[in-house]
């Protein structure tokens, strides 16, 4: 198992390609048109065992909230390493009290994890780029493809804490027929040992 806290990383100190495309610390406008600031620090893991291997929580590893297709656009992000936003360990632990509430396991879909600012589904950008919102499209055996479906456990999963969002069923904006769509809004988590006021130098991924 791999210790979460030798990976973390400051964002600042990404080689110039990652910055143009994670933009750490950036202002970015939401689908609601309000600025926030994109996350700083991030877990960096270099393969794939290694991201199978690194547990957020109990249940939930680094690789299940980092799965991309195509429509992570650019290059460098489909290769390795991988950077996902310390908030994500928060996100998961959400995740687990869900499990514990439904009595299943809980599936996430690709790209229903984190995304970066240059994915093709961020054009509308939402906590997904903050590693705090995620896409379920199966717990257990069930497959979230209905509006009772998501409904019942949409209406399990607004009721664990008051911070959690979930979309409601539809085929509009901010609305969904596939998935179930939960977050807990536009988190910044911060090491305890890291200084914000200071910048690294800017090196290498």
């Amino acid at each position: 198992m791999t210790s979460l806290e030798s990976t973390i990383i400051d964002g600042y100190g990404l080689s110039a390609e990652y910055r143009a495309v994670l933009k750490p610390g950036e202002p970015l406008v939401d689908f609601l048109g309000n600025t926030h600031y994109l996350p700083r620090y991030f877990y960096k893991v270099e393969n794939w065992a290694q991201a199978k291997e690194t547990m957020l929580s109990p249940h939930f590893t680094y690789s299940e909230l980092v799965l991309v297709d195509c429509r992570e656009d650019d290059l460098i992000l489909k290769q390795l390493p991988h950077f996902l936003p310390c908030a994500a360990s928060l996100l998961v632990r959400y995740l687990e009290l869900l499990r514990e509430r439904v009595g299943a396991p809980i599936h996430v879909a690709a790209n229903g994890g984190y995304r970066s600012p240059a994915h093709k589904l961020s054009d509308k950008p939402g906590p997904h780029c903050w590693g705090t919102a995620v896409n379920i499209y199966r717990i257990g055996e069930v497959f979230l493809n209905s509006e009772e479906v998501i409904s019942r456990y949409g209406a399990i999963a607004k009721s664990m804490a008051p911070e959690i969002y979930v979309k409601p069923f539809g085929h509009g904006p901010d609305e969904t027929d596939d998935h179930l769509h939960l977050d807990i809004g536009y988190i910044h988590m911060v090491p305890r040992y890291l200084n914000e006021a200071v910048k690294p130098e800017r090196g290498n991924a």
